[in-house]
């Protein structure tokens, strides 16, 4: 089975995101947050052989990074957090915001490591970009695989956990036992998951289609 667009017939070599923006005509902002902004848009919109004027809700969002640390055993570090939207306390990867105007990707991963699991790395990867709800928002995520891991003493990392960081046990668990918890529906974070079932492709190639730590993020 083949698809077009346009008339034009699409094969697996055009499967690669693009930028693409079309024409705004007018946006409103509908609320200011302490992390996100909404803002509705009027866009300029094909319907059928004419073009017509649809709104569409825009959650602005800094932008976040991941990070699946697995250690010299194949096990991969997941923690558990108490996220309060969706009522459920969540095994996940280490992750944060974007917070730090101009911080580069992968200091913030370190950094993150570092507070949530005590751990540094000697080995930084790009594992995966995602968007992770293009249908609402335009946060992006960056997830690192970090390898050579090393644990630093609590005294040495000096961060305070307090509010859901405030209890968050960590796990050390088997990659092949990780991928089965995703698949049968015991993992729900997005970013675990998604780096789980990544960290697993790449471990089947041997690693070596993985981008540098500091690649483009198109």
């Amino acid at each position: 089975m083949t698809g077009g667009s346009g008339g034009a017939r699409l094969g697996p070599d055009d499967v690669r995101d693009r930028p693409e923006r079309w024409e705004v005509v007018g946006s409103d902002e509908e609320y200011r947050g302490h992390v996100i902004r909404v803002r509705r848009d009027r866009v300029r919109m094909p319907n059928g052989d004419r073009m017509e004027i649809a709104q569409r809700d825009v959650v602005e969002h800094p932008g976040s990074v991941g990070v699946i640390a697995l250690d010299d055993a194949d096990r991969v570090l997941l923690l558990r957090q108490y996220r309060h939207p969706v009522g459920r306390l969540l095994w996940e990867a280490p992750a944060g915001l974007r917070d730090v105007p101009g911080e580069p990707l992968h200091e913030l991963a370190e950094r993150e490591l570092l507070e949530e699991a005590g751990c540094r790395a000697g080995r930084w990867d790009t594992l995966a970009d995602v968007l992770p709800s293009p249908g609402m928002s335009d946060e992006r995520i960056r997830i690192f695989l970090a390898r050579d891991l090393t644990e630093v003493p609590a005294e040495e990392i000096g961060f305070e956990r307090v509010h859901e960081e405030a209890d968050m046990p960590v796990v050390w668990v088997p990659l092949d036992e990780a991928v089965r918890k995703v698949l049968a529906g015991e993992i729900h974070n997005m970013i675990a998951s998604l780096g789980v079932l990544a960290v697993q492709a790449a471990r089947a190639r041997g690693f070596r289609d993985l981008r540098p730590v500091d690649a483009p993020e198109d």
